[in-house]
């Protein structure tokens, strides 16, 4: 691998394009390209550097957002590797760490979830999400919450096992209602014995694991051998669970195919933007699918486009969650690519279909409706959010140009408190048309008058913005003009603009719609119930608030249970550090029973009682 920059200076109209390709080999590698700023632009790979790079260059008809990427360019580098599955890798490595603006980038911060089903004597299950262990077994991931839900609700319907927490089973003396409507065989009291409850348990495993036959069979076996001992009340519980199996199976469209775990990827883009719809097939269930915009189709159009989105998702997507035994795509041009990067040691094994029967060619077909429907949708929702955005910079003479107003920032503040106590200011961020709760930031107001709302600011302010290196195009300060003031007066010791500041004074009666927006210059503007940019302004504000209430309440329920502990006769360091430990945190004590909490260690039922009695 060797890498080659051709420029350090960083001086766009030092920039000599020609000179930087007439150095470029015709070979696999990595390309980069650097504004004047010294921030990277774009990260792209190429089975010929030579030819790729030059395609900025020479062609013509790129797209507006190309153009301006190409018209920032001061500086390019590359580097050759051995192959276009290691360009690949690199690529992808580059895009995680760097997030360059114009490359495809699938955003996901949300970790999928599993059914989980215990080791125990009676195998609990159960909703997961978080890294999985060998102390379960695990089965997934779903693609969302409801498909874990649903299949929780299948197995309770079908093989009656339980889903309650082992603290629950241990101390329960009767059945709960769940065994009276038939949804748990109710082992906490022994209504079933332990060897009926671990068949139902491995005929479970079995039906995730897509033995739905094998399951199907052994039932009507079980009933008729129970129907022939004249045992009818037996038979008739094989009976129902062969129902339930059954309608499932119907609902479903099980896949009976040999491989029965596929992932279904398709791709399809608008012009201006991909989106890949992942569906998920496990054990022979379509579990539903997800879609996963870009943040921009990249690059000069070109007909390999939707292959090289379809590539950088799985290898964003793929690089922390292992793929299924099978992968189904929309794009046979990209299955070469993708075999490559799979036998780089990601996922070996692992086929790649672009033409599949049966069942898996309805589920691509409906992956591809659907990734089409996102499209719509999606593009409708921007329209209005970029309408929006829009109108709001019109309204206060900021920069209203397409590629600039998709950068626009704005930072809110607010502060919330109880009489003083547990004061929290808030910052919550809006950014490419909607909120970005991901750059939220809480603060804890610390050494000032009870009450000080000006206080309050002038901290939460200083804290934010004393190191900042770059700052957001306007800040909201929720507030009249004390609060404006006092933002003011932070902004010029730190030597900022303060004319980014905007202060947003609450109606008569705190009326959502009669707020006034007071200006630095002491202008103040009153734009009217149903203004647009209004009604943005507000839903920024109110977000703030709901942000900074939400901390704050967290931050006294914390330090009042903290306190009602200490207070109670009978739990010293130990029995609090235990308690705490055994129910994860202040909210799950909170939540415990008595009779949970007096199955921690040195915590008779009595002081159970007086706990839970003082939480409550």
């Amino acid at each position: 691998m060797t890498s080659a920059p051709s420029s350090t200076d960083f001086n766009q109209d030092a920039f000599d394009a020609k000179a930087f390709m007439a150095n470029l080999p015709g070979l696999p590698g990595v390309y980069r390209f650097i504004n004047t700023q010294g921030q990277l632009l774009y990260v792209g790979k190429a089975k010929d550097l030579r030819k790729r790079v030059s395609s900025y260059f020479q062609k013509t008809g790129h797209s507006p957002r190309i153009a301006h990427m190409v018209s920032q360019i001061a500086a390019a580098e590359f580097t050759v590797v051995r192959s276009e599955a290691e360009a690949l890798l690199l690529e992808n490595n580059l895009i995680k760490t760097q997030a360059p603006r114009y490359n495809i980038l699938f955003r996901d911060d949300k970790s999928y979830p599993f059914l989980r089903m215990s080791r125990h004597r009676y195998p609990r299950i159960s909703y997961y999400r978080g890294a999985v262990d060998k102390n379960a077994d695990y089965f997934g991931p779903f693609p969302n919450a409801w498909a874990v839900k649903e299949s929780i609700q299948i197995l309770q319907k079908v093989f009656r096992l339980r889903s309650c927490t082992d603290n629950v089973l241990s101390n329960r003396s009767r059945p709960c209602l769940l065994h009276q409507i038939h949804r748990c065989s109710a082992p906490c009291v022994q209504e079933i014995s332990d060897e009926d409850y671990g068949r139902d348990v491995g005929r479970a495993l079995s039906f995730l694991r897509g033995g739905h036959e094998e399951v199907l069979s052994a039932l009507q076996a079980d009933m008729q051998k129970a129907s022939d001992q004249l045992d009818f009340e037996a038979a008739a519980v094989y009976r129902d669970q062969i129902g339930a199996l059954s309608r499932v199976l119907q609902q479903h469209s099980m896949e009976t195919e040999s491989v029965q775990d596929c992932d279904i990827l398709a791709v399809v883009g608008d012009g201006q933007r991909a989106v890949v719809n992942l569906a998920m097939v496990r054990g022979g269930r379509h579990l539903g699918d997800r879609p996963y915009f870009s943040a921009a189709i990249h690059g000069p159009e070109s007909d390999d486009t939707l292959d090289e989105a379809l590539l950088a998702f799985a290898s964003q997507h793929y690089l922390d969650t292992p793929p299924a035994s099978t992968l189904v795509v929309n794009r046979e041009s990209a299955v070469p690519a993708l075999l490559d990067w799979l036998a780089t040691g990601q996922a070996k094994g692992v086929r790649v279909l672009h033409a599949p029967q049966g069942k898996r060619r309805d589920w691509l077909r409906l992956a591809e409706d659907n990734a089409r429907l996102a499209l719509v949708r999606r593009a409708q929702e921007q329209g209005g959010a970029e309408a929006r955005t829009r109108l709001l910079a019109e309204t206060l003479g900021l920069a209203s140009d397409t590629e600039d107003l998709a950068e626009l920032r704005i930072e809110c503040f607010d502060i919330s408190h109880t009489s003083g106590e547990a004061t929290q200011a808030s910052c919550v961020v809006y950014h490419h048309h909607a909120m970005q709760s991901s750059d939220y930031r809480r603060f804890n107001i610390r050494d000032i008058t009870a009450g000080d709302d000006y206080a309050a600011v002038r901290q939460a302010l200083t804290r934010r913005y004393e190191q900042a290196e770059t700052l957001p195009d306007l800040v909201l300060i929720d507030g009249g003009k004390g609060q404006l003031s006092v933002a003011m007066d932070v902004f010029a010791g730190l030597g900022h603009d303060t004319g980014i500041l905007l202060g947003v004074a609450k109606g008569e009666g705190r009326k959502v719609g009669l707020e006034r927006l007071i200006f630095p210059d002491g202008r103040e503007l009153a734009l009217g119930r149903d203004h647009g940019a209004l009604m943005l302004i507000a839903e920024i504000r109110d977000e703030a608030h709901r942000f900074a209430i939400s901390g704050m309440r967290a931050k006294r329920a914390k330090a009042r249970i903290g306190s009602v502990l200490d207070e109670i006769e009978g739990v010293g360091p130990k029995r609090r550090q235990r308690l705490l430990a055994r129910f994860g945190g202040l909210q799950g004590l909170k939540k415990a029973s008595v009779d949970e909490l007096a199955t921690v260690e040195g915590v008779s039922h009595g002081l159970a009682e007086e706990i839970y009695r003082r939480l409550h």
